[in-house]
């Protein structure tokens, strides 16, 4: 697989990463096929691996973990894990019971989980704010690197990198994403300018690009990104996505045209949920 920088880190990454949400009950995937899925990935190279605590009341991480443990390949791997919590406190318990579930010293990454509005931000970033937990963090050692997410609004995520020098930024960058609320257009030159590194997720729009499946890893993989997350729920989804990133070639600018006017008919309210305000419930963290 083609491999490319990781922002300033100087670290490299294959441009297939692997999301960790759906190796869990949930998504009928069991703990012996978890464990299989996440080595097979290893063994062919993936690296890079995301999750979170709010990924089924953290039974993602724990999986995770176990895989790594099973055959002691914690060093072999980059760990990015997230807070959804907006403040200081709330931040590190949680960053301390991912560190028990992943059954590691430390993760490689650690990010401000989904902030959506300009509010969040602010909430993040004011006195006794979560940002001060990945800061303490990264003093400790506990974390290496500091990073945010969205889904929704490239504004805010532009913002957040003119207060801060996050180390990356994990943003919704599939074809469809291309249509709304563009991260592609608005903030990827941005981001590039500041040396951070940024992962693509969203690559399959929740399953709404599944029909086009190749063409909707191809369009994010030619994107200037350091690597896409895609969440792989069985063994047949990752030698599916193992096989595209291999053979890929990057799309050129007419292809990348005749497939968005392919797909033009999924920019709605039903499909891009994620662009609106109430993506978020309150459930959302507790699932």
């Amino acid at each position: 697989m083609e491999k490319r920088l990781f922002g300033s880190t100087g670290q490299q990454f294959p441009i297939l990463s692997f999301g960790a949400q759906r190796i869990v009950d949930e998504h009928n995937c069991t703990e012996e096929e978890a464990i299989h899925i996440v080595n097979r990935a290893i063994d062919e190279g993936i690296t890079y691996f995301d999750t979170a605590p709010s990924y089924s009341d953290g039974q993602s991480e724990e999986r995770l973990g176990k895989a790594l443990a099973l055959r002691s390949r914690r060093d072999e791997v980059w760990i990015a894990t997230k807070t959804h919590d907006r403040t200081r406190d709330g931040s590190l318990k949680l960053l301390e019971a991912s560190l028990k579930r992943l059954q590691t010293d430390h993760v490689d990454e650690w990010r401000l989980h989904n902030i959506m509005t300009m509010e969040e931000l602010d909430k993040c970033f004011a006195k006794g704010g979560a940002l001060e937990a990945l800061l303490e963090a990264k003093e400790q050692g506990l974390i290496k690197h500091i990073s945010i997410s969205g889904h929704t609004n490239p504004l805010v995520q532009l913002e957040a990198i003119e207060r801060y020098a996050f180390d990356s930024a994990l943003v919704a960058l599939s074809a469809a994403d291309h249509l709304v609320y563009s991260f592609a257009h608005e903030f990827l030159p941005k981001a590039i300018e500041k040396g951070v590194a940024i992962i693509g997720m969203k690559v399959m729009a929740l399953g709404k690009l599944a029909p086009w499946y190749e063409k909707a890893l191809q369009y994010t993989f030619s994107l200037p990104i350091s690597t896409a997350i895609v969440g792989m729920e069985s063994m047949a989804q990752l030698e599916q996505n193992l096989a595209i990133a291999k053979s890929f070639t990057p799309m050129t600018e007419l292809e990348q045209l005749a497939f968005l006017k392919e797909i033009m008919h999924l920019a709605t309210p039903d499909v891009l949920r994620w662009k609106s305000t109430d993506w978020v419930s309150g459930e959302w963290y507790v699932r």
